[in-house]
C-alpha cells in the first residue's frame, strides 16, 4: 500500500515526465521493497513558489515522499531512496540554466482507520 507524494517546482512541469515516472516507480517499489504494483498510489503537486539559497530563478526543487507499510529495514528504505533518485534523473529534464535539487524521504505508513461507507 505505498503512498507516494511528489512535490515539484512549477518550473519543472513541462520537463517532468510524471506519467513515465509513476509507471517506472511502481514496479521499482515491487522489486526493491516488495510492494504490490496494484497497491501503489502516486500523486503529484506542482508548487508555485520555491526558493533555494538566495532565490535565484535557476533552481528548482523536487521532493518525493514514499510511505510504506511497516516492516522494511533501514537498508531497504535507503535502497528505495537511492533508486527513486536515480529514476528522477531519467524523468526530470532541466535546461542548462536550471539546477534541480532532488530529495527522497522513505517512511513507515502509519496504520490508518478505514471506514467503509455504503453497502
Amino acid at each position: 500500500m505505498p503512498h507516494i507524494t511528489v512535490d515539484h517546482s512549477a518550473s519543472l512541469t513541462a520537463s517532468f515526465d510524471r506519467p513515465g515516472f509513476a509507471r517506472a516507480l511502481h514496479p521499482l517499489l515491487t522489486e526493491v521493497a516488495g510492494a504490490a504494483v496494484g497497491d501503489c498510489k502516486t500523486r503529484f503537486r506542482s508548487v508555485d513558489e520555491t526558493f533555494v539559497g538566495d532565490g535565484d530563478a535557476g533552481h528548482a526543487v523536487i521532493h518525493v515522499e514514499v510511505a510504506l507499510k511497516r516492516g522494511r529495514t533501514e537498508e531497504v528504505k535507503a535502497e528505495v531512496a537511492q533508486a527513486v533518485l536515480a529514476l528522477l534523473r531519467k524523468h526530470v529534464g532541466t535546461g542548462p540554466d536550471v539546477t534541480a535539487h532532488a530529495s527522497v524521504e522513505v517512511r513507515d505508513l502509519e496504520d490508518a482507520y478505514r471506514k467503509h461507507v455504503g453497502a
